[in-house]
């Protein structure tokens, strides 16, 4: 039998034009095997132009159709971007952040207005050190953590809960959301925090040392490395529960009222009562100071 390989479609139709003789030659040879002939064996073999249905123009609408599906799922599917927007590293010196931190830290005080007006002064270099802090770590987490990650950890949560009570999702997965993406935008700040109580205790406990050298005896300097100890644990433990706190109150607060005020409201109510609550339990239960 012979096979004609030539068709209209080219190189790849001649492929599958040969495929398809081989296939009938091996069935006429089946039929031949076992009845001599296909025609004894009653089997009948029709022979088709395959090359014949498949034009130059029905393979290049193919070929067409196929770009477009592609390049329609490559729009739906795309790399999603991560737009990362950094805040000027020293924000926390600008007129409205200054007025706000200034503001919050004067204490009243009838008699005495020295002791107050340095609190007050350290207060508000506290707070700033704190804020520029969180500014350092923020581009410490953009230069060396994933763009995914350090995307989560700069993100606008309140703008992020709006866009969240959109997708018209369940009440407890709505909390659950939005409860993980303030935790995840909290954690610098808490983190920044952190550092500076504990670095401020450091140098309080080694500035002791120093300038009492003479007078400090080994059993002293154990005492103070105690207590620096016991400092540093209570600072992580209010750190620690002032982002779990703020997460949860984020949550709720988020839940019940306005998805984007709610939630920051609930975030500063849950990191200021945070440590608040922690420190009593501990000390009614454990009877520790901290």
């Amino acid at each position: 039998m012979e096979t004609a390989t030539d068709s209209v479609g080219g190189d790849d139709n001649g492929e599958s034009v040969v495929v398809i003789g081989r296939m009938i030659d091996g069935v006429e040879n089946i039929c031949k095997k076992r009845c001599g002939t296909s025609a004894e064996c009653g089997t009948s073999v029709a022979f088709c132009d395959a090359g014949a249905e498949w034009t130059e123009d029905y393979i290049s609408n193919v070929r067409s159709a196929s770009r477009n599906i592609f390049k329609h799922d490559s729009l739906r599917y795309s790399n999603k971007e991560y737009k990362i927007e950094l805040k000027p590293l020293f924000s926390a010196f600008g007129l409205r952040p200054l007025a706000m931190t200034s503001l919050s830290a004067p204490e009243e005080r009838r008699v005495d207005l020295v002791v107050p007006l340095k609190k007050s002064v350290k207060q508000i270099i506290r707070e700033t050190t704190v804020v520029t802090t969180r500014r350092v770590l923020e581009r410490f987490a953009v230069h060396h953590v994933s763009q995914r990650m350090a995307w989560k950890l700069l993100k606008d949560v309140p703008k992020s809960a709006k866009r969240k009570a959109e997708r018209e999702m369940s009440t407890l997965a709505y909390f659950y959301s939005v409860k993980r993406t303030t935790f995840r935008g909290h954690f610098l700040g808490v983190a920044a925090s952190w550092l500076v109580q504990v670095g401020i205790e450091i140098y309080r406990c080694f500035s002791y040392m120093v300038n009492t050298n003479k007078d400090v005896n080994k059993v002293e300097k154990a005492e103070q490395i105690r207590l620096l100890g016991k400092k540093v644990s209570g600072v992580s433990v209010r750190c620690g529960a002032s982002l779990i706190f703020a997460s949860i109150g984020a949550g709720i607060g988020a839940t019940l009222f306005n998805p984007s005020a709610g939630q920051w409201i609930g975030c500063a109510f849950g990191d200021f009562a945070g440590p608040i609550v922690v420190s009593v339990c501990v000390e009614k239960i454990l009877h520790v100071d901290l």
